[in-house]
C-alpha cells in the first residue's frame, strides 16, 4: 500500500532521479534510514521501474519527430507487429489504441530525408500494415511528463 510519504518520495524522484538519499529524506521529512528503506521497497515492488537520463534529441542529431498512425489489415499480425516495433530504436514510443487506427508510434530521425528512408525501408514492411499516416511534430509542449502521484 502506497501512503502519502511514498507518494512524496515518488514526486521527488520523478523530478530528480539522482537525488541523494540524504536530500530526499530532508524533502519528505524522514531520517535517511527509513527514507532509504522506503525507496528500496518502491524499487523492489516494481513501483519504481528504473531511472534514466533525459537526452536532448536535437543535440544528438534526432531533431525530426513524427507521429505515425498505423492500421493493420487484420488482428492476426498484432503480436508480431508489436514484437518487431518494440526493438526498433527509431520508434521511441508505441501505444496500441482502441478502434482505428490500431497503433500510434512516436518516431525520431535526423531529418525529413532520414525519416522518409525509415518509412520506406522499415515501417511499410512491418507485419500486417495496411495503412500508415504520418504527422510531423511542430513543437513539443510537454514531453516525458511525470505521473500525478
Amino acid at each position: 500500500m502506497i501512503d502519502a510519504i511514498d507518494r512524496e518520495i515518488l514526486r521527488h524522484v520523478q523530478k530528480d532521479g539522482r537525488i541523494t538519499a540524504t536530500a530526499l529524506a530532508a524533502e519528505v521529512g524522514l531520517t535517511v534510514a527509513p527514507c532509504h528503506r522506503r525507496l528500496k521497497e518502491l524499487e523492489s515492488s516494481g513501483v519504481i521501474q528504473g531511472y534514466r537520463a533525459v537526452v536532448d534529441a536535437a543535440k544528438v542529431g534526432l531533431a525530426f519527430e513524427a507521429m505515425v498512425f498505423v492500421t493493420l489489415r487484420d488482428r492476426q499480425h498484432m503480436l508480431r507487429f508489436e514484437e518487431e516495433v518494440a526493438v526498433i530504436p527509431q520508434v521511441v514510443e508505441a501505444v496500441r489504441l482502441f478502434g482505428e487506427p490500431d497503433f500510434l508510434l512516436r518516431v525520431r530521425a535526423a531529418d525529413l530525408a532520414a525519416y522518409q528512408r525509415f518509412y520506406d525501408e522499415v515501417l511499410v514492411g512491418l507485419p500486417g500494415v495496411e495503412k500508415l499516416t504520418s504527422t510531423i511534430v511542430m513543437k513539443n509542449v510537454k514531453d516525458g511528463g511525470q505521473l500525478p502521484v
